[in-house]
């Protein structure tokens, strides 16, 4: 999903990477980014994935995820090293390795295109005890050619599947694998939180295979602050656009990518995505709530689909709102496009069916506030492509309830 580009005096250069492709033979792939700030402008090209708002009713089959409450997961510890040790444990069989090697063409010397293989490495979490894992999508990129998991025993397991990738242009950058033969091995599932529930200055854990070499790496830190917005990539060419990130000092190193960012009782509220390159433990993941809907509908359906409107959009906040001279300070903006490239309202999109228009701000969904605790994006995922929504809209002293159709983002090809 591309963004509305912010203007230039309002964006901060700084250096980002993605902690992932990195193995013994392949090194650290440095890539760059901008910080963008929170009002930053999105495109909802994306489908807006985010959790159920809670635990889904469950089923005893293999292939339910598992949740947990904050009320029934209470430990009683004497020390914070007592604590981190017995997450570790608790959380450690449920995060892998995620080994992939990726193919791409390249020109000889004397210009002819030959393959080029290299070797990488990230980090994935066990969702349900028949094999279906959860990782970062550039940690399995569409050249990849072979993936292999190592569980934290050690086992490597290589009949592994890519279910389903969001599309390069969507600002939630997840994957689902799939082990298709697990060998007798009994897989752990890790259990899930709810992410709304998390506040700055939280305690968390962030554990991955550090460089590629060093697996179920464990740090912790904080939570030092929620919606964040990221530009990373190597080149503008492939530059991704992430949203709605919680930041942490919880030290994510290269090959973190995928791996869960946890909280002090063990639950999964975060897949760490990306570090700043150039500054100290300051790392992103992306909310576990703005995943659970998509790969809870993938595991159900078989079907890796993303809902989304089709509009590029500005979550507000009073200064924000300040500076476009809105009354509103909550919301998703549809701000005037940056360029002709790049409209408000893609055409033939659910929003532009449905009337929407630059101007409009979305307050509500179904009756339920878009505010900092509750994102378009995590709103918006609770529901299925086809679903009927009621958007409440405001523009200038005019308020109105818009009917809207959830439409199917484009996802990249599984393998």
């Amino acid at each position: 999903m591309a963004e509305t580009p912010k203007p230039q005096s309002q964006r901060k250069q700084v250096s980002f990477t993605l902690p992932s492709m990195v193995g013994p033979r392949t090194g650290a792939k440095k890539v760059y980014a901008k910080l963008r700030a929170s009002g930053a402008a999105l495109v909802l090209l994306l489908g807006l994935v985010a959790g159920y708002g809670g635990a889904w009713l469950q089923d005893q089959t293999s292939s339910q995820l598992s949740f947990g409450s904050l009320s029934d997961q209470k430990k009683v510890v004497t020390s914070t090293g007592q604590l981190i040790n017995k997450i570790a444990k608790d959380v450690g069989p449920s995060v892998v390795s995620v080994n992939v090697k990726v193919t791409t063409q390249t020109q000889s010397f004397f210009g002819f295109s030959q393959p080029s293989t290299q070797a990488g490495a990230g980090t994935g979490v066990i969702l349900t005890s028949d094999g279906y894992i959860l990782t970062n999508r550039h940690v399995v990129p569409t050249e990849t050619t072979d993936i292999s998991i190592t569980l934290s025993n050690g086992t490597e397991l290589k009949d592994v599947k890519v279910i389903g990738r969001t599309g390069s242009g969507d600002t939630l950058d997840i994957a689902l694998l799939k082990i298709t033969d697990l060998k007798g091995q009994k897989l752990v599932p890790a259990v899930l939180g709810d992410s709304a529930q998390v506040g700055v200055g939280d305690g968390v854990v962030a554990i991955g295979n550090a460089l590629g070499q060093f697996q179920n790496t464990v740090t912790s830190g904080i939570i030092s602050g929620f919606g964040r917005s990221i530009t990373a990539g190597s080149s503008s060419a492939d530059a991704e656009n992430l949203d709605d990130l919680f930041q942490t000092d919880a030290a994510i190193n290269q090959g973190n990518s995928g791996g869960p960012l946890v909280n002090l009782n063990g639950q999964v509220i975060g897949i760490n995505v990306a570090i700043a390159g150039n500054a100290q433990n300051i790392g992103f993941a992306i909310p576990i709530n703005d995943v659970k809907g998509l790969v809870q509908n993938a595991i159900k359906t078989g079907k890796f689909e993303r809902p989304y409107l089709g509009i590029r959009y500005i979550p507000l906040t009073a200064d924000i709102a300040k500076q476009y001279g809105l009354s509103v300070t909550n919301g998703a903006y549809i701000a005037p496009a940056a360029s002709v490239d790049s409209p408000s309202v893609l055409d033939g999109s659910p929003a532009a069916d449905a009337g929407l228009k630059v101007g409009d701000i979305i307050t509500k969904i179904d009756g339920t506030s878009i505010d900092s605790e509750h994102s378009l994006t995590s709103l918006l995922g609770k529901h299925l492509p086809g679903d009927k929504l009621e958007l409440t809209v405001v523009n200038g002293s005019d308020t109105r309830t818009v009917s809207i159709t959830v439409g199917s983002a484009p996802v990249a090809p599984g393998n």
